[in-house]
């Protein structure tokens, strides 16, 4: 489980970096305020139900839409269900926005250009979702 543990000021300039993704999460604030729900987890704002919902369902490129997304400290869940079971891997793409900061969004746009360029699957084949699912498998097998 991520959990935030750095000194305050490190922290502060983590989410200044990120700042520019996380601007874009929280546009989704009403959305989620109407319908939906938030709450405050690990240094993460959660955002589930309601137009955070239908966005995820109908606004991205996935087929079946997506069960999460990562908007550098901001989470979209389609449900609070979702979000209990992406957790780990959607605090990778933290960990990545805080690494890339205003650059992220752009790398993963690129980053799935040149797997799709490659012949691969944009989505599962992009270097920032292989990070994030290769960390669940770790946690899988640590598991049992």
């Amino acid at each position: 489980m991520y959990r935030n543990r750095r000194p305050i000021f490190l922290q502060i300039l983590l989410y200044a970096w990120a700042l520019p993704t996380t601007a874009v999460g929280l546009l989704f604030v009403p959305a989620a305020l109407i319908g939906g729900r938030l709450r405050w987890v690990d240094g993460v704002l959660e955002l589930h139900g309601g137009g955070v919902r239908y966005f995820l369902e109908h606004g991205t490129l996935l087929p079946g839409g997506a069960s999460a997304m990562t908007l550098g400290h901001v989470v979209l869940g389609r449900d609070q269900a979702a979000l209990d079971r992406t957790r780990s891997h959607e605090r990778v793409h933290v960990r990545q926005v805080e690494r890339w900061g205003p650059l992220f969004l752009p790398a993963y746009v690129v980053a799935s250009i040149v797997a799709a360029v490659r012949g691969r699957d944009a989505y599962r084949d992009n270097m920032f979702e292989r990070e994030a699912f290769a960390d669940d498998e770790r946690r899988r097998r640590n598991r049992g």
